[in-house]
């Protein structure tokens, strides 16, 4: 049982690093007048729309520049875990 004890806290430890590490990582997008910068995190810390984009056009541009952004942000999490040996137990 302390054995399993351990292996947990293990496993939290190396979540931790790894969340602190993709937290220091950014993803970049922009199209059509958005700009939109996320963290490893994937919390969006920027977001710019031009002053010229339609109102018609606005909810298309950006939910299209969210869901890119969010795939982008998925691969460099990705890499980053390789990169990092990936969670033990999980690989």
């Amino acid at each position: 049982m302390f054995n399993k004890l351990k292996q947990f806290r293990d496993l939290r430890s190396q979540a931790k690093t790894l969340q602190n590490a993709l937290a220091g990582e950014s993803v970049e997008y922009e199209k059509g007048g958005i700009k939109i910068v996320m963290n490893g995190n994937m919390e969006i810390i920027r977001l710019a729309i031009s002053p010229e984009i339609s109102h018609d056009k606005l909810e298309n541009l950006l939910t299209g520049a969210v869901n890119e952004t969010i795939k982008r942000a998925q691969k460099v999490m990705a890499k980053k875990v390789q990169e990092m040996g990936g969670i033990q137990g999980f690989n």
